[in-house]
Protein backbone atom coordinates (compact mmCIF):
# COMPACT_ATOMS: atom_id res chain seq x y z
CA UNK A 1 0.00 0.00 0.00
CA UNK A 2 2.73 2.34 1.13
CA UNK A 3 4.34 1.40 -2.25
CA UNK A 4 1.56 2.38 -3.93
CA UNK A 5 0.95 5.58 -2.38
CA UNK A 6 4.43 6.70 -3.07
CA UNK A 7 4.90 5.44 -6.78
CA UNK A 8 1.44 7.24 -7.48
CA UNK A 9 2.27 10.30 -6.08
CA UNK A 10 6.03 10.60 -7.53
CA UNK A 11 4.50 10.65 -10.97
CA UNK A 12 2.50 13.60 -10.23
CA UNK A 13 4.94 15.71 -8.78
CA UNK A 14 7.95 14.51 -10.55
CA UNK A 15 5.86 15.50 -13.79
CA UNK A 16 5.95 19.15 -11.64
CA UNK A 17 9.09 19.27 -12.04
CA UNK A 18 10.68 17.15 -14.53
CA UNK A 19 10.36 19.68 -17.05
CA UNK A 20 12.55 21.94 -15.87
CA UNK A 21 16.35 21.13 -17.54
CA UNK A 22 14.35 20.50 -20.73
CA UNK A 23 12.82 24.12 -21.09
CA UNK A 24 15.99 24.85 -22.84
CA UNK A 25 15.32 22.00 -25.15
CA UNK A 26 11.47 23.06 -25.78
CA UNK A 27 12.45 26.38 -26.42
CA UNK A 28 15.08 25.27 -29.41
CA UNK A 29 11.94 22.91 -30.75
CA UNK A 30 9.07 24.42 -30.36
CA UNK A 31 9.83 28.23 -30.15
CA UNK A 32 8.39 30.87 -27.39
CA UNK A 33 11.16 32.05 -25.51
CA UNK A 34 10.68 32.51 -21.54
CA UNK A 35 6.88 33.19 -22.13
CA UNK A 36 6.08 29.59 -23.14
CA UNK A 37 8.96 27.93 -20.95
CA UNK A 38 6.79 29.75 -17.60
CA UNK A 39 3.77 28.02 -19.66
CA UNK A 40 4.96 24.39 -20.13
CA UNK A 41 5.59 24.65 -16.54
CA UNK A 42 2.66 26.42 -14.89
CA UNK A 43 -0.21 25.07 -17.42
CA UNK A 44 0.10 21.88 -15.60
CA UNK A 45 0.34 23.31 -11.88
CA UNK A 46 -2.67 25.67 -12.81
CA UNK A 47 -4.95 22.73 -13.29
CA UNK A 48 -3.35 20.42 -10.63
CA UNK A 49 -3.51 23.32 -7.66
CA UNK A 50 -7.03 24.41 -8.36
CA UNK A 51 -8.39 21.24 -9.28
CA UNK A 52 -6.76 19.31 -6.63
CA UNK A 53 -9.13 20.05 -3.73
CA UNK A 54 -12.15 18.73 -5.82
CA UNK A 55 -10.42 15.31 -5.87
CA UNK A 56 -9.37 15.24 -2.08
CA UNK A 57 -13.36 15.63 -1.87
CA UNK A 58 -13.35 12.75 -4.78
CA UNK A 59 -11.56 10.65 -3.00
CA UNK A 60 -13.07 11.00 0.17
CA UNK A 61 -16.64 10.11 -1.66
CA UNK A 62 -15.74 7.52 -3.80
CA UNK A 63 -12.55 5.72 -2.46
CA UNK A 64 -8.88 6.67 -2.36
CA UNK A 65 -8.07 3.44 -4.26
CA UNK A 66 -11.02 4.38 -7.07
CA UNK A 67 -9.84 7.41 -7.59
CA UNK A 68 -6.23 6.84 -7.90
CA UNK A 69 -7.27 4.34 -10.95
CA UNK A 70 -9.11 7.30 -12.69
CA UNK A 71 -6.20 9.30 -12.05
CA UNK A 72 -3.52 6.75 -12.67
CA UNK A 73 -4.98 6.16 -16.32
CA UNK A 74 -5.74 9.77 -17.03
CA UNK A 75 -2.09 10.65 -16.20
CA UNK A 76 -0.75 7.77 -18.55
CA UNK A 77 -2.73 9.12 -21.37
CA UNK A 78 -2.20 12.62 -21.23
CA UNK A 79 1.57 12.01 -20.97
CA UNK A 80 1.36 10.32 -24.08
CA UNK A 81 0.02 13.42 -25.15
CA UNK A 82 2.64 15.84 -23.80
CA UNK A 83 5.27 13.64 -25.52
CA UNK A 84 3.78 13.77 -28.93
CA UNK A 85 3.08 17.59 -28.97
CA UNK A 86 4.22 19.21 -32.07
CA UNK A 87 3.66 22.67 -31.48
CA UNK A 88 4.30 24.83 -28.31
CA UNK A 89 0.53 25.56 -27.87
CA UNK A 90 -0.46 21.95 -28.53
CA UNK A 91 1.98 21.15 -25.26
CA UNK A 92 0.69 23.94 -22.87
CA UNK A 93 -2.63 22.20 -23.49
CA UNK A 94 -1.66 18.57 -23.09
CA UNK A 95 0.04 19.92 -19.97
CA UNK A 96 -3.39 20.96 -18.54
CA UNK A 97 -4.74 18.08 -19.32
CA UNK A 98 -2.18 16.20 -17.44
CA UNK A 99 -2.45 18.41 -14.13
CA UNK A 100 -5.94 17.16 -14.40
CA UNK A 101 -5.01 13.75 -14.08
CA UNK A 102 -2.22 14.38 -11.84
CA UNK A 103 -4.77 16.36 -9.29
CA UNK A 104 -6.35 12.66 -8.78
CA UNK A 105 -3.40 11.32 -8.04
CA UNK A 106 -1.63 13.62 -4.82
CA UNK A 107 -4.43 13.61 -2.37
CA UNK A 108 -5.77 9.80 -2.72
CA UNK A 109 -2.57 8.11 -2.53
CA UNK A 110 -1.68 10.32 1.17
CA UNK A 111 -5.44 9.69 2.60
CA UNK A 112 -4.49 6.15 2.31
CA UNK A 113 -1.42 6.52 4.24
CA UNK A 114 -3.03 8.54 6.80
CA UNK A 115 -5.65 6.08 6.91
CA UNK A 116 -4.00 3.36 7.81
CA UNK A 117 -0.99 4.60 9.98
CA UNK A 118 -1.35 6.12 13.28
CA UNK A 119 1.23 8.39 15.86
CA UNK A 120 5.29 7.72 15.49
CA UNK A 121 4.02 4.99 12.85
CA UNK A 122 2.25 7.50 10.61
CA UNK A 123 4.97 10.18 10.76
CA UNK A 124 7.72 7.66 9.66
CA UNK A 125 5.46 6.94 7.10
CA UNK A 126 5.32 9.58 5.85
CA UNK A 127 8.50 10.37 6.57
CA UNK A 128 9.10 7.41 3.44
CA UNK A 129 6.40 8.87 1.35
CA UNK A 130 8.15 12.98 1.64
CA UNK A 131 11.35 11.20 1.07
CA UNK A 132 10.34 10.15 -2.57
CA UNK A 133 7.96 12.17 -3.55
CA UNK A 134 9.83 15.44 -2.35
CA UNK A 135 12.79 13.58 -4.05
CA UNK A 136 10.90 13.77 -7.28
CA UNK A 137 11.20 17.28 -7.57
CA UNK A 138 14.86 17.27 -7.04
CA UNK A 139 16.13 14.36 -8.88
CA UNK A 140 13.66 15.46 -11.91
CA UNK A 141 15.87 17.19 -13.26
CA UNK A 142 18.18 14.54 -13.78
CA UNK A 143 15.89 12.69 -15.41
CA UNK A 144 15.20 15.51 -17.93
CA UNK A 145 19.31 16.24 -18.28
CA UNK A 146 19.21 12.81 -18.94
CA UNK A 147 16.61 12.87 -21.72
CA UNK A 148 17.57 15.43 -23.22
CA UNK A 149 21.41 15.03 -23.68
CA UNK A 150 20.88 10.96 -24.79
CA UNK A 151 17.79 11.25 -26.26
CA UNK A 152 14.77 13.66 -26.29
CA UNK A 153 12.79 15.87 -24.20
CA UNK A 154 9.53 13.95 -25.26
CA UNK A 155 11.10 10.62 -23.24
CA UNK A 156 10.31 12.47 -20.03
CA UNK A 157 6.19 12.17 -20.79
CA UNK A 158 6.64 8.85 -22.71
CA UNK A 159 8.09 7.37 -19.74
CA UNK A 160 5.05 7.24 -17.30
CA UNK A 161 3.58 4.88 -18.77
CA UNK A 162 5.93 2.73 -17.21
CA UNK A 163 5.08 3.21 -13.84
CA UNK A 164 1.25 3.59 -14.62
CA UNK A 165 1.58 0.13 -16.04
CA UNK A 166 2.87 -1.28 -13.14
CA UNK A 167 1.23 -0.48 -10.04
CA UNK A 168 -2.03 -0.76 -11.83
CA UNK A 169 -2.64 -4.59 -11.16
CA UNK A 170 -1.74 -3.87 -7.39
CA UNK A 171 -4.48 -0.86 -7.69
CA UNK A 172 -7.09 -3.09 -8.57
CA UNK A 173 -6.53 -5.81 -6.07
CA UNK A 174 -6.13 -3.03 -3.48
CA UNK A 175 -9.79 -2.07 -4.82
CA UNK A 176 -11.53 -5.05 -2.85
CA UNK A 177 -10.00 -3.37 0.82
CA UNK A 178 -10.94 0.46 -0.72
CA UNK A 179 -12.71 2.38 2.17
CA UNK A 180 -16.16 2.38 1.95
CA UNK A 181 -17.30 5.69 0.37
CA UNK A 182 -19.33 7.82 2.37
CA UNK A 183 -23.14 8.99 1.66
CA UNK A 184 -23.95 10.10 -1.16
CA UNK A 185 -23.63 14.19 -1.50
CA UNK A 186 -22.69 16.99 -3.81
CA UNK A 187 -19.43 17.48 -5.67
CA UNK A 188 -18.26 21.44 -5.60
CA UNK A 189 -18.38 21.94 -8.92
CA UNK A 190 -19.37 26.16 -8.75
CA UNK A 191 -16.38 26.20 -6.47
CA UNK A 192 -13.73 24.12 -8.67
CA UNK A 193 -14.94 26.24 -11.81
CA UNK A 194 -14.60 29.69 -9.73
CA UNK A 195 -11.04 28.38 -8.39
CA UNK A 196 -9.73 27.54 -12.10
CA UNK A 197 -10.63 30.81 -12.71
CA UNK A 198 -9.23 32.71 -9.98
CA UNK A 199 -6.03 31.35 -10.48
CA UNK A 200 -5.62 31.28 -14.07
CA UNK A 201 -6.83 34.87 -14.68
CA UNK A 202 -3.33 36.73 -12.21
CA UNK A 203 -1.49 33.61 -13.65
CA UNK A 204 -1.91 34.52 -17.00
CA UNK A 205 -1.59 38.45 -15.93
CA UNK A 206 1.75 37.58 -14.78
CA UNK A 207 3.06 35.95 -17.39
CA UNK A 208 1.71 38.22 -20.73
CA UNK A 209 2.57 41.09 -18.72
CA UNK A 210 6.04 40.84 -20.19
CA UNK A 211 5.30 41.05 -23.73
CA UNK A 212 1.74 43.05 -23.55
CA UNK A 213 2.25 45.20 -20.79
CA UNK A 214 0.46 46.07 -17.74
CA UNK A 215 -1.65 48.73 -19.59
CA UNK A 216 -2.74 45.98 -22.08
CA UNK A 217 -6.65 44.70 -21.30
CA UNK A 218 -4.96 41.54 -22.25
CA UNK A 219 -3.42 41.48 -19.13
CA UNK A 220 -5.79 43.18 -16.68
CA UNK A 221 -8.90 42.28 -17.76
CA UNK A 222 -7.69 38.55 -16.70
CA UNK A 223 -6.33 40.20 -13.49
CA UNK A 224 -9.77 41.57 -12.74
CA UNK A 225 -11.43 38.40 -13.32
CA UNK A 226 -9.52 36.80 -11.34
CA UNK A 227 -9.63 39.04 -8.67
CA UNK A 228 -13.08 38.99 -8.67
CA UNK A 229 -13.51 35.18 -8.68
CA UNK A 230 -11.28 35.38 -5.58
CA UNK A 231 -13.63 36.41 -3.64
CA UNK A 232 -16.42 34.81 -5.17
CA UNK A 233 -14.66 31.95 -4.49
CA UNK A 234 -14.72 32.65 -0.83
CA UNK A 235 -18.06 33.94 -0.50
CA UNK A 236 -19.10 30.39 -1.95
CA UNK A 237 -17.48 28.27 0.13
CA UNK A 238 -18.44 29.89 3.26
CA UNK A 239 -22.16 29.06 2.25
CA UNK A 240 -22.43 25.96 0.36
CA UNK A 241 -23.70 22.69 1.91
CA UNK A 242 -20.38 20.61 1.06
CA UNK A 243 -17.52 22.83 0.41
CA UNK A 244 -14.21 22.40 -2.07
CA UNK A 245 -12.63 24.12 0.85
CA UNK A 246 -13.91 23.73 4.25
CA UNK A 247 -12.65 27.16 5.17
CA UNK A 248 -13.24 25.69 8.99
CA UNK A 249 -10.46 23.86 8.52
CA UNK A 250 -8.03 26.68 9.03
CA UNK A 251 -9.28 27.47 12.35
CA UNK A 252 -7.08 24.30 13.43
CA UNK A 253 -3.79 26.12 14.64
CA UNK A 254 -1.61 23.50 13.19
CA UNK A 255 -3.92 23.27 10.32
CA UNK A 256 -4.23 26.71 8.96
CA UNK A 257 0.13 27.49 9.95
CA UNK A 258 0.82 25.16 8.65
CA UNK A 259 -0.63 26.05 4.84
CA UNK A 260 0.97 29.24 5.53
CA UNK A 261 3.91 27.66 5.73
CA UNK A 262 3.70 25.66 3.18
CA UNK A 263 2.79 28.29 0.44
CA UNK A 264 5.95 30.30 1.66
CA UNK A 265 8.27 27.39 1.77
CA UNK A 266 7.34 25.36 -1.41
CA UNK A 267 6.97 28.77 -3.57
CA UNK A 268 10.10 29.41 -2.58
CA UNK A 269 11.76 26.07 -3.86
CA UNK A 270 9.78 26.02 -6.95
CA UNK A 271 11.33 29.90 -7.81
CA UNK A 272 14.81 28.86 -6.28
CA UNK A 273 15.06 25.78 -8.68
CA UNK A 274 12.98 26.83 -12.06
CA UNK A 275 15.62 29.79 -12.11
CA UNK A 276 18.85 27.87 -11.10
CA UNK A 277 18.18 25.00 -13.42
CA UNK A 278 17.53 27.12 -16.55
CA UNK A 279 20.58 29.52 -15.32
CA UNK A 280 22.79 26.78 -15.18
CA UNK A 281 22.35 26.01 -18.78
CA UNK A 282 21.69 28.92 -20.33
CA UNK A 283 24.51 31.21 -18.76
CA UNK A 284 26.68 28.55 -17.04
CA UNK A 285 27.03 26.73 -20.10
CA UNK A 286 25.73 23.10 -18.48
CA UNK A 287 24.45 20.33 -20.42
CA UNK A 288 21.37 19.24 -19.14
CA UNK A 289 22.86 16.11 -17.64
CA UNK A 290 25.66 17.41 -16.13
CA UNK A 291 22.88 20.90 -14.77
CA UNK A 292 20.85 17.35 -13.30
CA UNK A 293 23.85 15.94 -11.86
CA UNK A 294 24.59 19.12 -9.93
CA UNK A 295 21.66 19.27 -8.41
CA UNK A 296 20.99 15.80 -7.40
CA UNK A 297 23.51 16.20 -3.78
CA UNK A 298 20.18 17.47 -1.54
CA UNK A 299 18.52 14.54 -3.41
CA UNK A 300 20.98 11.87 -1.54
CA UNK A 301 20.42 13.83 1.39
CA UNK A 302 16.49 13.74 1.17
CA UNK A 303 16.21 10.02 0.71
CA UNK A 304 18.98 8.87 3.74
CA UNK A 305 17.82 11.38 6.22
CA UNK A 306 13.85 12.21 5.97
CA UNK A 307 12.51 9.38 7.44
CA UNK A 308 14.73 9.80 10.13
CA UNK A 309 13.38 12.97 10.68
CA UNK A 310 9.75 11.75 10.28
CA UNK A 311 10.36 9.73 13.03
CA UNK A 312 11.71 12.51 15.34
CA UNK A 313 8.72 14.45 14.54
CA UNK A 314 6.41 11.92 15.35
CA UNK A 315 8.33 11.31 18.43
CA UNK A 316 8.72 15.01 19.72
CA UNK A 317 6.68 17.16 17.65
CA UNK A 318 7.27 19.14 14.81
CA UNK A 319 7.54 22.40 15.65
CA UNK A 320 11.04 23.18 16.17
CA UNK A 321 12.03 21.14 12.44
CA UNK A 322 9.58 22.71 10.45
CA UNK A 323 11.82 26.18 11.91
CA UNK A 324 15.37 25.05 11.25
CA UNK A 325 14.67 23.20 8.30
CA UNK A 326 13.51 26.29 6.18
CA UNK A 327 16.59 28.00 7.94
CA UNK A 328 19.25 25.75 6.12
CA UNK A 329 17.23 25.96 2.97
CA UNK A 330 17.71 29.21 3.31
CA UNK A 331 21.15 29.16 3.52
CA UNK A 332 21.70 26.93 0.80
CA UNK A 333 20.21 29.36 -1.76
CA UNK A 334 22.04 32.18 -0.40
CA UNK A 335 25.52 30.30 -0.26
CA UNK A 336 24.71 30.33 -4.29
CA UNK A 337 24.66 33.52 -4.83
CA UNK A 338 28.13 33.29 -5.62
CA UNK A 339 27.55 32.34 -8.92
CA UNK A 340 28.87 34.72 -10.89
CA UNK A 341 31.57 35.12 -13.89
CA UNK A 342 32.84 31.38 -14.90
CA UNK A 343 30.69 28.86 -13.13
CA UNK A 344 32.24 26.46 -10.57
CA UNK A 345 30.25 24.01 -9.67
CA UNK A 346 32.44 22.91 -6.59
CA UNK A 347 32.80 25.97 -4.84
CA UNK A 348 29.44 27.81 -6.02
CA UNK A 349 26.68 25.24 -6.63
CA UNK A 350 27.74 21.87 -4.31
CA UNK A 351 27.73 24.11 -0.84
CA UNK A 352 24.68 25.25 -1.44
CA UNK A 353 23.11 22.13 -2.73
CA UNK A 354 24.26 20.32 0.54
CA UNK A 355 23.22 22.30 3.20
CA UNK A 356 19.81 23.06 1.37
CA UNK A 357 19.50 18.78 1.15
CA UNK A 358 20.27 19.28 5.44
CA UNK A 359 17.69 21.35 5.63
CA UNK A 360 15.16 19.79 3.15
CA UNK A 361 15.01 16.63 5.22
CA UNK A 362 14.23 18.13 8.28
CA UNK A 363 11.23 20.31 6.82
CA UNK A 364 8.99 18.43 4.58
CA UNK A 365 8.39 14.98 6.78
CA UNK A 366 8.01 17.14 10.30
CA UNK A 367 5.82 19.62 8.08
CA UNK A 368 3.04 16.92 6.28
CA UNK A 369 2.75 15.15 10.05
CA UNK A 370 1.85 18.16 11.68
CA UNK A 371 -1.36 19.03 8.92
CA UNK A 372 -2.58 15.69 8.50
CA UNK A 373 -2.11 15.31 12.40
CA UNK A 374 -4.59 17.86 12.98
CA UNK A 375 -7.71 16.90 10.92
CA UNK A 376 -9.88 14.31 11.29
CA UNK A 377 -9.30 10.56 9.81
CA UNK A 378 -12.82 11.09 7.64
CA UNK A 379 -11.14 14.84 6.41
CA UNK A 380 -7.78 12.95 5.58
CA UNK A 381 -8.47 13.25 1.87
CA UNK A 382 -9.66 17.05 1.65
CA UNK A 383 -6.64 17.80 4.34
CA UNK A 384 -4.05 16.34 2.21
CA UNK A 385 -5.89 17.89 -1.47
CA UNK A 386 -5.88 21.45 0.36
CA UNK A 387 -1.84 21.01 1.67
CA UNK A 388 -1.06 19.91 -1.96
CA UNK A 389 -2.79 22.24 -3.29
CA UNK A 390 -1.24 25.21 -1.36
CA UNK A 391 2.39 23.99 -2.34
CA UNK A 392 1.43 23.60 -6.21
CA UNK A 393 -0.44 26.92 -6.13
CA UNK A 394 2.43 28.37 -4.64
CA UNK A 395 4.82 26.96 -7.06
CA UNK A 396 2.53 28.52 -9.75
CA UNK A 397 2.16 32.17 -8.19
CA UNK A 398 5.79 32.23 -7.51
CA UNK A 399 7.20 30.73 -11.30
CA UNK A 400 4.82 33.05 -12.64
CA UNK A 401 6.56 36.14 -10.98
CA UNK A 402 9.65 34.93 -12.33
CA UNK A 403 9.56 37.44 -15.57
CA UNK A 404 8.72 40.17 -12.82
CA UNK A 405 11.73 39.01 -10.78
CA UNK A 406 14.50 37.57 -12.86
CA UNK A 407 13.63 40.28 -16.53
CA UNK A 408 12.40 39.33 -20.23
CA UNK A 409 16.19 37.03 -19.88
CA UNK A 410 18.10 35.08 -17.22
CA UNK A 411 21.38 36.56 -16.44
CA UNK A 412 23.52 36.54 -13.48
CA UNK A 413 21.69 39.66 -11.69
CA UNK A 414 18.19 38.25 -12.35
CA UNK A 415 19.65 34.99 -11.02
CA UNK A 416 20.38 36.72 -7.99
CA UNK A 417 17.31 38.71 -7.68
CA UNK A 418 15.68 35.33 -7.54
CA UNK A 419 17.99 33.53 -5.02
CA UNK A 420 17.01 36.44 -2.76
CA UNK A 421 13.26 36.25 -2.98
CA UNK A 422 13.74 31.96 -2.82
CA UNK A 423 15.69 32.82 0.42
CA UNK A 424 12.89 35.39 1.81
CA UNK A 425 10.04 32.85 1.30
CA UNK A 426 12.18 30.23 3.34
CA UNK A 427 12.85 32.48 6.42
CA UNK A 428 9.11 33.66 5.95
CA UNK A 429 7.88 29.70 6.31
CA UNK A 430 10.31 29.37 9.34
CA UNK A 431 8.78 32.39 11.32
CA UNK A 432 5.37 31.33 10.43
CA UNK A 433 6.39 27.90 11.40
CA UNK A 434 7.82 28.94 15.09
CA UNK A 435 5.08 31.41 15.92
CA UNK A 436 2.00 29.44 15.06
CA UNK A 437 3.08 25.28 14.96
CA UNK A 438 2.47 23.80 18.08
CA UNK A 439 3.75 20.12 19.24
CA UNK A 440 0.46 17.66 20.24
CA UNK A 441 0.12 17.06 23.72
CA UNK A 442 1.21 13.49 24.91
CA UNK A 443 -1.82 11.20 25.56
CA UNK A 444 0.09 10.43 29.37
CA UNK A 445 0.07 14.69 29.72
CA UNK A 446 -4.12 15.15 28.78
Amino acid sequence: MLAVAIVASFMAILDSFVVNLALPAIGRELGGGLRVQQWVVDAYLLTLGALILAAGSLSDHFGRVRVLQWGLGGFALTSVLCGAAWTGEMLVVSRGLQGVAGALLVPSSLALIASHFDGAAQGAAIGKWSAWTSAAAIVAPLIGGVSVDLLSWRVIFFVNVVPAAAIWPVLARLRKADAVPGPAGSIDIAGALLAVIALGGPVYALIEQGTAGWGSPQVWLPLAAGLVATALFLIHESRTAAPLLPLGMFAVRNFGWGNIATAAIYGGFSLGFFALGIYIQQVGGMKATTAGLALLPSTVILMLLASFFGGLAGKYGPRWFMTAGPVLCAAGFLLTLSVGGSLNYWTQILPGQVVFGLGLSMTVAPLTAAILGSVAEKQAGVGSAVNNAVSRIAGLVCIAFAGFIVGPELTTPGLHRALLATAALLLLGAACSAVGIRNPVPASRR
